[in-house]
């Protein structure tokens, strides 16, 4: 079983931590965790009510095409850290971005969910080479 941790960024002494407000700046700050993974992986980002990063967490681990995540394992982490808000990511190893039909389906869920438990889903992004999808650029919600 992979292990659930907060991994808390460093604040500089000068300020709180950025807040991230489009899917951009999303990709920018975290592009490199997923640069060359041969497998998918699955983040949670909490924000505050500013949307500043409080931290991330790898919720699960998968294979070459496929990752599993429960809402439980995602919301979780946005109640440990009292967020008010997350974003949720993962990448492809196969380089093409494009959600799958499980990508949307999770992504509704965790939605309704979110929705139920107070802690909104602000977006779903999914890394490729060098590019990204993003559910709410898309239309999706």
């Amino acid at each position: 079983m992979y292990e659930l941790r907060i991994v808390r960024e460093r604040r500089p002494a000068y300020g709180p931590a950025p807040a991230l407000r489009t899917s951009q700046e999303v990709y920018e700050a975290f592009k490199s965790h997923f640069e060359d993974r041969p497998h998918e992986e699955f983040l949670v980002v909490p924000l505050d009510a500013k949307h500043r990063v409080l931290g991330f967490s790898v919720v699960s681990v998968g294979s070459l095409t496929a990752t599993i995540v429960h809402p439980a394992m995602v919301y979780r982490v946005a109640i440990l850290a009292n967020a008010a808000s997350v974003i949720c990511m993962h990448g492809h190893p196969s380089g093409d971005p494009s959600p799958s039909q499980e990508d949307v389906e999770i992504t509704r869920r965790l939605r309704e969910a979110g929705d139920i438990l107070g802690v909104r889903l602000l977006d779903h992004i999914v890394f490729g080479d060098a590019r990204y999808f993003s559910f709410v650029d898309s239309g999706y919600f």
